[in-house]
């Protein structure tokens, strides 16, 4: 046991918290993580869905620890029914999220060249070119426009689905099943036939490409299941979180957005030299992103920290929002300060469960804000900032839409 989680003196478990799905509107920060933060750095939790209960690490040194040791494993986690926010659970084999190591490396190998900083340089062309035809097309129509539907969503879209090698006639498709998939609406029945559909398609795309010279994502997996790095099912798992990944540019740029048009300061800070990317790191550590929490781990052995035992078979959760909030690494941690200088928010995650596409994610958040407020001028809210209307049902928080003028 590591000196630094060990203390002399236990605790007894602090009370179990209930923690329903709430619809929040606009940035707001979630008062009941707010509320477990206050209460102390080890929280033990009750999500709407699956059973039991989890421990919950909200501080920064602590969220870094637990997503760094492998006495906390995802692998086990697919064997349990965990207390959860997502109404139906069934991971795929091959899914990198469920993955410890060595499996994660074997599993990451395969696909790791089409995210490299390389291959997003030599992408960064084409997806400006996607961004300036969508934004030739709201410049035409002229305002207002709801930036969601012309710009936000298409985009992300569009750009995963190249990397990733989906054909132009199958995305609109493919897109409604990822929509399904992270709604916390229409129970399981519908997660499941969304993800039976999604998963069903990547599995004869797969196939379709065991030969492929390409360089996407479903030729790199066709041919790693032909040399036999990985097993086909392994490369279906491995390509579903993939492919959802876009999503989540979407609602970050759409909450980053909502927050320049409603902060003026914001706006003009983008406009110094420099300034771009501190003002966008900030708003990354900023931004409620999810709403509840993400994926669970399982404590192999028991482990101290904070003075409570975490007891081997219990599980884990760490909140990367708390961590990103923590007044001891973050002073003043509710304020928006580009000034911020270190800033080493974990909006990306920590440890061997980085975000993948955390490279291809940055591009496409610095493209989709430069060349907005490049593009439109003057741009504003066409409506008043209070009846915007924001996602519900949901775990990936973001405007439903984004009405603007310019």
């Amino acid at each position: 046991m590591t000196e630094e989680i060990t203390t002399l003196t236990e605790q007894a478990p602090p009370p179990v918290r209930e923690w329903p799905a709430h619809d929040l509107a606009g940035t707001e920060f979630d008062p009941v993580l707010a509320d477990l933060m206050r209460e102390g750095p080890l929280t033990r939790i009750r999500l709407p869905h699956g059973e039991g209960w989890a421990w919950l690490a909200t501080r920064y040194d602590d969220v870094k620890l637990i997503t760094n040791d492998p006495r906390f494993s995802r692998t086990e986690v697919t064997r349990r029914q965990v207390t959860r926010l997502a109404p139906n659970f069934a991971p795929r084999p091959g899914s990198l999220a469920w993955a410890d190591q060595p499996d994660h490396n074997r599993l990451r190998k395969p696909i790791a060249g089409a995210f490299t900083v390389g291959a997003m340089k030599r992408l960064r062309p084409r997806a400006h070119g996607i961004l300036d035809e969508l934004l030739d097309g709201v410049v035409r129509d002229g305002p207002p426009a709801d930036l969601v539907e012309r710009v936000l969503e298409p985009f992300p879209i569009t750009v995963v689905s190249e990397v990733m090698g989906v054909p132009a006639g199958d995305r609109e498709q493919v897109h409604a099943w990822t929509r399904q998939i992270i709604s916390t609406s229409g129970g399981s029945e519908a997660a499941d036939r969304a993800k039976n559909g999604m998963y069903g398609w990547i599995t004869d795309t797969i196939r379709a490409r065991a030969q492929s010279t390409d360089e996407d994502v479903y030729s790199l997996l066709g041919l790693a299941v032909g040399r036999g790095d990985i097993s086909e099912e392994e490369a279906v798992g491995l390509a579903g979180p993939l492919q959802i990944g876009g999503e989540a540019v979407t609602h970050n740029c759409g909450q980053m957005l909502f927050l320049m048009l409603t902060r003026p300061e914001l706006r003009e800070r983008m406009q110094e030299p420099g300034a771009r990317g501190p003002v966008l790191d900030e708003l990354l550590r900023h931004i409620p992103h999810r709403a509840s929490v993400g994926l669970a781990r399982i404590a192999l052995e028991d482990v101290v920290l904070r003075g409570h035992r975490i007891s081997a078979g219990e599980p884990v959760y760490v909140s990367y929002l708390a961590a990103n909030r923590d007044p001891e690494v973050f002073p003043d941690p509710d304020r928006i300060d580009p000034d911020r200088d270190p800033n080493p928010h974990v909006a990306f995650g920590n440890g061997v469960h980085y975000c993948t596409g955390a490279v291809l994610a940055r591009l496409q958040i610095e493209l989709l804000v430069d060349t907005v407020l490049e593009r439109l001028p003057g741009l504003r809210l066409a409506v008043p900032a209070d009846q915007v209307v924001w996602r519900r049902k949901t775990m990936i928080r973001g405007p439903q839409t984004l009405p603007v003028s310019w």
